[in-house]
């Protein structure tokens, strides 16, 4: 079906504007609306779908990001593994502005998000003790070796809500907790497409050294974050466009659907069809 992937990407216009015959379709939700259209193309004869997290013209804000309904929209096209790349700031000396980190665990210390799709009345206790698939890891760790950037094997990302930066206080504590890497959007997003059984595999693209981390530099600034940005995001394009044609002929051995079982609360296996948004035919 032309509306059908199997690859979600969350992901700006960088990724898919170079790309053939790119479909946009918009999709709604139980949630409301995500942020943007989501954009289909073929990447080496797979289907993949690419959502602008924050909007095409990066006009949301990290906490006013409808994460339900970006993540919903994703599976409803039939997407069973995601890419989340993401910009992010350094907590420790050694991950240095322009490093790619593929992290393996996170520490949320975001508030007020909506961050489950298990509202009731089911109740459903999702594990996220190995949040990111090791299968994409491993992949994503060669693929950025093999495009010679220095790339970390591991690490924590810890999630701050924003749209402020961290004071040199709370840097000096993530850093002293030997945490590696600071971002605003990976949780809830990892999380819920977890729970919805996807794979989701993260690579943090390392754009400065948090508040406080580096004595004598001056404080991150948005300008700063963007800059470095913009001039790695050929690098990130070309690593994930890579990646997707690498990828598991079966995505459903991966087991993230597997993930969902023994979950609920009063002891049955939990799917996908106990969550809300399965209601409507997926």
């Amino acid at each position: 079906m032309a509306d059908q992937a199997e690859i979600g990407v969350f992901g700006g216009s960088g990724f898919y504007s170079l790309l053939e015959d790119v479909r946009e379709i918009k999709v709604d939700t139980p949630y409301g609306a995500p942020s943007d259209s989501l954009f289909l193309a073929s990447v080496a004869d797979r289907r993949v779908a690419f959502l602008p997290r924050h909007g095409r013209r990066h006009t949301i804000p990290p906490h006013r990001i409808n994460y339900r309904a970006n993540v919903w929209a994703m599976r409803s096209l039939g997407v069973k593994a995601v890419v989340s790349p993401c910009a992010a700031g350094s907590l420790q000396l050694h991950v240095e502005p322009g490093h790619f980190v593929v992290s393996d665990q996170f520490v949320d210390r975001t508030n007020g998000r909506a961050d489950t799709f298990f509202d009731g009345p089911i109740v459903s206790h999702v594990s996220s003790a190995e949040i990111y698939d090791p299968v994409l890891r491993q992949l994503a760790i060669d693929v950025v070796r093999e495009h010679g950037i220095t790339v970390h094997d591991g690490g924590t990302v810890v999630i701050i809500n924003g749209p402020r930066f961290s004071t040199k206080a709370e840097s000096k504590w993530f850093s002293d907790a030997g945490w590696e890497v600071i971002n605003m959007t990976q949780y809830p997003e990892a999380y819920l497409c977890r729970e919805l059984g996807m794979a989701v595999v993260n690579i943090a693209l390392i754009t400065d050294y948090d508040a406080g981390v580096l004595e004598g530099t001056h404080a991150v600034t948005a300008h700063d974050v963007l800059a470095v940005f913009e001039q790695n995001a050929e690098r990130i394009r070309k690593v994930v466009l890579d990646m997707i044609a690498r990828f598991p002929a079966d995505l459903d051995a991966l087991g993230a659907r597997e993930a969902l079982a023994f979950t609920r609360g009063d002891g049955h296996v939990a799917s996908p069809a106990d969550v809300r948004i399965f209601e409507t035919g997926l």
